[in-house]
């Protein structure tokens, strides 16, 4: 059966056994890679082939050239942070990969006359798939079949009407079924199709924003642009020395390998990777990796009520008849004329087995715009089911007896008779209702405490729901939902941007939203500079979740809900979300701490080797850089490497605070000009003593002053703090101490002068840094008292990007 014979009836039946293992053959599979994450090859080259390690490589080349292997060990740096990067993002990578196996949508297709489930990258050219609400169009087709089916094409084309589709109409991949189902044929697979070149030509799919890695990218290009000036200067002053060539080197490499912020990125990736298998543990698949600390930054949840804040499970527990009728045929006809039933459908199903000998005419399928779906029945006529208040007219006794059943908390559903065609456009005509259906849902269990997490945490939550708002009201105000008792029907809200944008941020709960409202109501909130996560399963909910800064999915969810958000929680428990919010807050407020020892580093690292340079440069007696590399190594490894390696894998409550860089400059540019300071005037006081005692003095200062910053990233103190504070100062100690140590990395202590004089230079220095630091604090005091906008909302990131 070629392509050019796939007719209408072929759908029935589909390709033959032997006709996908042709096609197999010949190549036409849909075989797009995963976006899940990277290949074991691009992991590699990433953390190796970094703008630190090619730096730190060619010091290395020059110290080995005099072949000094100690003053070498910097060269350790490389395999560390590239080992450890490496693993921890491999590890990474198996946990996204295995959770995106679960979650991933497969498609059903008709093969050898039978609908079966399979993987989207085993859909081959021709395959006749089904299409219902809430699923995706993974390649390219033509439609064969449709009942009533409509496509929403937004994610291609940003327009979010639904569009019609009926046999011999093209469907394109990426879009998304708004209401109906249908069958369609494979004509573009793989590679071919459109979203797949939307997403290789265009660039469209976009990573979401982090202030975190932008901050971090921006200091190290800082950084390497910084290098070149103070290190040209510094190879000037060294080689124009008294000293021997290879002295001369290695004071020059062990003035720009201090330069360097070696570790920084790699921790950033390293506790972006461990989050991701912590969540992953919980069964949340990060989908991007900054979404982990968006959702930290986020002030303002938007929920949707059925399967968030409920079950995404109903019962019917009444149908109150109105008028004399043949109510249960009638549900039973509707239940059993949906192929592809919501919840509230299947519910009816289960309460009402019996199917009644109805032939079907026509079939109007659920739609969240409109809020009803029904069906035609030979001899029966045509029937509805939806919500009274949008079939009802205001005022309409049913529909108030419905607001009163709401009230509770129940859904309730209207089934009403029509003459008039369900394909018309334009209203119902001459409804005649004939019962009131009354659902019940169940309230997640673990939906209490995590919208009281949300409150402690100065974290608004507006539940936003296709539901009646009365109804919705109810459940909310169950959950002690501040606000919950003045819901707002959003059929209601003003039509002027800036007053619709007043009452989405005052309201907090609302119903009767469309899936286009809802996506206004983000963008409204974001307008005012909120940063907004929203949660979601159905289809209605899918371009809110796109437009949204952070957008969680339901497992159970539809597909194109989990295909647009970045965060899809596989247990479906809503309780998920405060651990997602902890990670990201341990994510950066870790990384704030870190940030602060390297960048200090840096910070004395360029002005000691400027101090060291100026003499020189006025004509007075140059001064020789007193540090070697193997100096560096030690300093590195004792006040950086190791504590800031423990210290961003620690637990990390603070709350996330915009403004990174300025944060960090603000604390380690004047913490590393108080080192720089202390360590020289340290180093000039015993100038008249032989450089090797000189440099042991220096050093004395150096380190001490650098562990007291250790000390003070760590605060507040626990117990294993207090240990790895304790553990770095006794380990740098030791090196002044053991002959061992000192004779290899040619320390010199006793000049009992020096000893001292590095000790006090270096209690000046920290009486320095914490006077700075209480200024600090009590000039960022004053600007918080002083009157002004809100300041919760100021440096949060705004990202107007399209997403896939």
């Amino acid at each position: 059966m070629g392509r050019e014979r796939l007719t209408v009836t072929d759908a029935e039946r589909g390709l033959s056994a032997a006709e996908v293992a042709s096609r197999f053959a010949a190549g036409q599979v849909n075989d797009v890679p995963v976006r899940a994450s990277r290949t074991v090859g691009q992991i590699v080259r990433a953390n190796l082939l970094t703008r630190i390690n090619a730096i730190l490589a060619v010091l290395l080349a020059i110290i080995l050239l005099t072949g000094s292997v100690l003053d070498a060990m910097f060269g350790l740096f490389i395999v560390f942070n590239s080992g450890v990067g490496i693993v921890q993002e491999l590890r990474a990578k198996r946990t996204l990969d295995r959770l995106a196996i679960v979650s991933k949508a497969r498609p059903r297709v008709r093969r050898d006359g039978a609908a079966m489930e399979i993987d989207g990258s085993a859909v081959v050219l021709d395959d006749a798939i089904e299409l219902g609400p809430g699923e995706q169009v993974i390649v390219d087709g033509v439609v064969l079949t449709s009942a009533g089916l409509e496509l929403d094409e937004s994610l291609l084309t940003g327009e979010s009407d639904p569009v019609p589709k009926g046999p011999g109409d093209q469907v394109l991949s990426g879009s998304f079924v708004a209401a109906g189902n249908g069958v369609y044929r494979a004509s573009r697979v793989g590679r071919d199709a459109y979203a797949a070149r939307l997403a290789e030509e265009a660039g469209r799919f976009t990573l979401v924003h982090s202030e975190l890695a932008a901050g971090v990218n921006s200091i190290i290009r800082f950084i390497t642009w910084l290098l070149v000036p103070a290190g040209a200067l510094t190879v000037w002053n060294q080689l124009s020395g008294h000293d021997p060539l290879d002295r001369a080197l290695a004071g020059m490499v062990g003035a720009l390998v201090q330069m360097v912020p070696e570790g920084l990125v790699l921790m950033v990736a390293i506790a972006f990777a461990v989050g991701v298998i912590r969540l992953g543990r919980r069964q949340c698949l990060v989908q991007e990796l900054p979404a982990i600390e968006g959702l930290a930054r986020v002030d303002v949840v938007c929920a949707d009520k059925t399967g968030t804040l409920t079950e995404n499970r109903m019962r019917v527990i009444e149908a109150r008849a109105i008028a004399d009728g043949p109510v249960a045929d009638a549900l039973g006809a509707l239940a059993a004329a949906d192929p592809m039933p919501n919840p509230s459908m299947r519910a009816l199903r289960e309460a009402y087995p019996e199917v009644p000998d109805w032939q079907v005419e026509a079939v109007a399928p659920f739609s969240s715009a409109r809020k009803w779906s029904g069906a035609s029945f030979t001899g029966h006529g045509s029937w509805v089911l939806g919500a009274p208040d949008v079939l009802l007219a205001d005022g309409d006794a049913e529909r108030a007896e419905a607001e009163r059943i709401g009230a509770r908390g129940l859904r309730v559903m209207l089934l009403a008779r029509t003459p008039g065609p369900l394909t018309a456009p334009g209203p119902l005509p001459e409804l005649k209702p004939a019962a009131l259906v009354v659902l019940e849902q169940q309230v997640r269990p673990d939906a209490r405490e995590t919208l009281k997490f949300f409150a402690d945490e100065d974290m608004s939550v507006k539940v936003i729901s296709g539901d009646n708002a009365v109804s919705v009201g109810a459940v909310a105000a169950s959950l002690d939902l501040p606000g919950a008792d003045h819901a707002v029907d959003a059929r209601a809200l003003p039509a002027d941007a800036a007053r619709f944008a007043d009452a989405v941020e005052t309201g907090t709960v609302f119903g009767r939203v469309t899936p286009a409202r809802k996506r206004e109501m983000v963008g409204a909130l974001r307008s005012r500079g909120h940063t907004v996560a929203m949660t979601g399963d159905g289809v209605n909910d899918v371009l809110a979740l796109k437009d949204a800064d952070i957008g969680v999915a339901m497992g159970t969810g539809s597909p194109a809900a989990r295909s647009v958000a970045q965060i899809v929680l596989l247990d479906n428990k809503f309780a998920t979300l405060p651990h997602v919010v902890a990670e990201g807050r341990r994510v950066i407020g870790n990384i704030e701490r870190v940030a602060t020892l390297f960048l200090t580093k840096t910070v004395y690292a360029v002005l000691l080797a400027l101090i060291f340079v100026i003499p020189g440069l006025i004509g007075l007696e140059k001064l020789t850089y007193p540090f070697l590399p193997r100096h560096i190594t030690m300093i590195s490894w004792f006040t950086i490497g190791v504590p800031a390696f423990v210290l961003s894998l620690a637990p990390n409550h603070e709350r996330a605070r915009g403004g990174f860089v300025p944060r960090v400059m603000r604390s380690a540019v004047p913490a590393g000009v108080i080192v720089a300071a202390a360590t020289f005037t340290a180093y000039q006081l015993v100038s008249d003593v032989d450089k090797t005692k000189s440099a042991t003095t220096a050093l004395i200062t150096l380190i001490t002053v650098s562990l007291w910053i250790v000390a003070i990233v760590a605060r507040p103190y626990t117990w294993w703090k207090a240990l790895l504070v304790a553990t770095m100062a006794g380990l740098s100690a030791l090196m002044f101490i053991l002959p061992l140590s000192k004779a290899l990395f040619v320390l010199d202590p006793s000049d009992t002068r020096g000893t001292l004089t590095g000790l006090a230079c270096a209690a000046a220095g920290i009486v320095l840094i914490e006077t700075a630091r209480w200024f600090d604090r009590r000039l960022r005091a004053r600007a918080a008292a002083r009157p002004g906008p809100d300041r919760r909302r100021r440096g949060r990131p705004r990202h107007d990007r399209p997403r896939s």
